[in-house]
């Protein structure tokens, strides 16, 4: 390990709180412009946010009362173009996390050369405690107090942890009653039927699954014989893990949140419904493997390990104990910085998030250019043009991974600063 991971390293381990996600992105950025010829006072711009948008919530519950919920957006940077990012509905959602978010989204719409900046909004809410009455008055709500924030051309949230297609249909009527015309360009993730798009829910997987693909291929293991394991049957996890399967890789585990399945043989992950389909079901499946814990799990001598659940669950504490030969980020924000550089340092390649799940943003913008035009795609199309929207960022990260030597991480920041920095560079300062 070089004396500045190392540094580095040292720094993250002094801290006895939870690493934010803010605090992360930060140490990200610092790091990737060693490896970048970038102007300081661009990055001097990119180390903070451009707005947070902080509201009170009051909502009527169905029993009458009324509790004020707390919600936020936070909007990076948009020198490339709108801000984009998702929406989610949680108790641990605070001003930081969205702040981090939205910078890892910036960094994700550059790594794949969207015409985007990055934001993340969320409220501070368990959406189990909501009843759908009350969750549709809640989204209307917040819609309401952030009306003048987003919009088609100005921030185009979508869904995520907590939230869903409904939820952005809600969104989206909302918006367009309060604009007095139908605006489906203002979110992404809404239902097919009011203009999202085939593939949408499915893409963040999907992309996980290529990305996989490729670097089992880039590190010649034979897919039929690599086996994976991956935290998180939502969305993210079933989906990339279902591919995977069909592409005759083994899945041997499994988890949702109480706990997870292993079986050395391989799962057929095609009978175990995913988070979305049946919550809380991979426990709950009968005759799957044994069952273990989920830090069990994160810990199990695989080929690849997929965290696909939530952000700081690869740490300085259990980085060591990890047993994969690859991981392969499905989650926003997995890896802490000081877990990262035990890796490195133990040259167990680590694929980004801003890579790996970058599919769910880039249908999102497939949904927008189709809302703008009016004009559906088929699931075939979406498919074959996130294919080549995701091989052609590989190839850019990979090429920087050749030519200087540098982690996947570093070189996917290199990808998007270099193309960040030269539109600011372009567009200048406002006097």
């Amino acid at each position: 390990m070089s004396a500045n991971v190392a540094e580095e390293a040292g720094d993250a381990s002094e801290e006895t709180e939870p690493e934010t996600a803010l605090e992360t992105a930060k140490r990200q950025l610092a790091r990737a412009t060693a490896h970048v010829d970038i102007d300081p006072n661009v990055v001097e711009r990119l180390e903070r946010p451009r707005k947070i948008h902080e509201v009170s919530l009051p909502l009527r519950r169905d029993d009458g009362s009324v509790e004020v919920l707390t919600g936020f957006r936070a909007q990076h940077d948009s020198v490339r173009g709108p801000y984009k990012g998702g929406l989610r509905y949680h108790p641990e959602v605070t001003r930081d996390e969205c702040a981090g978010l939205a910078m890892w989204m910036t960094w994700k719409c550059a790594v794949m050369d969207l015409p985007f900046g990055g934001a993340k909004g969320g409220i501070v809410v368990d959406p189990k405690d909501l009843s759908s009455t009350e969750k549709e008055r809640l989204t209307r709500r917040f819609t309401q107090e952030i009306r003048s924030a987003i919009g088609p051309t100005k921030d185009i949230p979508a869904p995520d942890m907590g939230t869903d297609p409904q939820t952005m249909a809600w969104l989206m009527d909302a918006y367009s009653m309060q604009q007095d015309e139908t605006i489906p360009g203002v979110v992404t993730g809404k239902p097919p039927e009011i203009g999202g798009s085939e593939g949408r829910e499915e893409a963040p997987g999907r992309s996980v699954a290529i990305i996989t693909r490729e670097a089992c291929d880039y590190y010649d293991y034979d897919l039929s014989e690599t086996t994976v394991a991956v935290q998180g049957f939502g969305s993210v996890g079933a989906n990339a893990a279902r591919l995977l399967y069909e592409w005759d890789a083994n899945i041997v585990a499994v988890s949702d949140v109480n706990g997870a399945r292993y079986d050395a043989d391989g799962i057929d992950v095609d009978k175990i419904p995913s988070h979305d389909e049946e919550p809380e079901a991979v426990t709950a499946a009968t005759g799957v493997g044994e069952k273990i814990t989920n830090e069990e799990l994160l810990e199990l001598d695989v080929d690849v390990l997929i965290p696909a659940a939530i952000g700081n669950v690869l740490t300085e504490d259990n980085a060591t104990d990890v047993s994969a030969d690859m991981i392969v980020e499905g989650a926003n924000g997995p890896t802490t910085f000081a877990a990262g550089a035990i890796f490195a340092e133990r040259d167990i390649p680590v694929i980004p998030d801003i890579l790996a799940n970058a599919g769910g943003v880039t249908v999102s913008y497939f949904e927008w250019l189709q809302d703008i035009n009016r004009r559906a795609w088929s699931l075939e199309r979406v498919n074959e043009e996130l294919e080549t929207e995701m091989l052609s960022a590989w190839d850019d990260v990979r090429d920087e991974v050749e030519a200087q030597d540098l982690t996947w991480r570093d070189a996917a920041y290199v990808v998007a600063l270099k193309r960040i920095a030269a539109a600011h560079e372009f567009r200048g300062v406002w006097p």
